[in-house]
Order: structure tokens, then sequence, then C-alpha cells
């Protein structure tokens, strides 16, 4: 098989069941942003290679599902209206993030400030990976009632964990967290 098929050259691309959209289609920057996310996490993943710490192992177990969701997640919304895709988002898989976001939130020092993103590069692209997952959390915002709301919740709780995982990371690798000061 081909990697490229030259569907595209004029700006369409197809969304699951066939339809053809405009590339900068709303529906195409909501899925692709989930892409983004995607490989932003695994970039950051990518960072903790060479490391060593307790807890390793656990992030990424629970990325690489998380990973494999996003994939579910971008399919969903990569579906027209009045379709439906075999894999749908549950509460169960919120209720997972939800259950790491405390796991590791309560190992962490309590916050007092905001935080400057940073630290070890795997914790700075965690921060990143927050931020782009905010962004297609807006983008589905933006597609309306047609978005799966268990979507939007999945998306609004990644970002929580995303930043979560980044102060858990730095925090195991001993990097100190930057915060804001009001007169900086």
């Amino acid at each position: 098989m081909k990697i490229y098929t030259k569907t595209g050259d004029k700006g369409t691309t197809s969304l699951i069941f066939g339809q053809r959209v405009a590339k900068n289609d709303l529906r195409v920057e909501a899925y692709g942003t989930c892409d983004e996310t995607n490989s932003m996490i695994g970039l950051a993943l990518s960072y903790l290679k060479n490391e060593k710490f307790q807890g390793k192992e656990i992030i990424e177990s629970v990325y690489h599902k998380i990973q494999t969701t996003l994939f579910h997640v971008g399919a969903e919304l990569a579906t027209p209206k009045g379709k439906e895709v075999k894999w749908k988002i549950t509460s169960s898989d919120i209720e997972q993030l939800e259950r790491q976001i405390d796991d590791w939130d309560i190992t962490l020092p309590g916050l007092t400030n905001f935080i400057l993103p940073g630290g070890h590069p795997s914790g700075a692209a965690f921060h990143m990976a927050r931020t782009i997952a905010r962004r297609a959390e807006r983008c589905a915002v933006s597609l309306g009632e047609d978005v799966n709301p268990l979507v939007l919740a999945y998306l609004n709780r990644l970002s929580d964990l995303l930043f979560v995982t980044a102060r858990y990371v730095n925090y195991q690798l001993s990097q100190n967290e930057q915060t804001l000061h009001a007169n900086s």
C-alpha cells in the first residue's frame, strides 16, 4: 500500500464513511489537533527513555492506553453527523483519567502559585501536550451539538492529567517547578 494517494492534492480529505471536506474544515481541525496531542505525548514519553524512577512504567502504561483512546476520540470527531463509529468514548474512559489524576496529584506538593511550563524535557513536553489538548477541546466545542459530550469531557480531563503528569515527572526527576511571581 502506498502512503500517498494524491486525493488530497486539491485541499480536500475524507471523513470516516468517505464524505469529502476541505482540509480546513472544523472537523479536520478537531481530529488533527487530537493527533497533535498524541504526537506530543509520544515526544514526552521519548524523553523518559533513559530515565529511571519509581512509577515510570505506570506512566508508560497509562499513556499507551491514552494514545490509543485519542485515536478513538479522533475517529468520533472525524465522523459526519448521523453516522456512528464502533468505538465511542465512555464515562469509564473519563473515570480512569480522574483516578490517575488523583493518584499522582496526592504525591505532589500543593499548588500555591501558577506554574511556568518547563523542567525536565519530558515535563515540558507534557505541558505542551496539555495546551494542545486544550486546543483540541476548543475545536470540538466549536463543532457544537454534533459532538459526543463525553469526547468534550475526555479532552478536558486529559488536559488536567497532562498537567499533573508534567508536575509528577518533574517531581520524580527532582526538577524544581518555576512559579509565576506577581511582581515578575
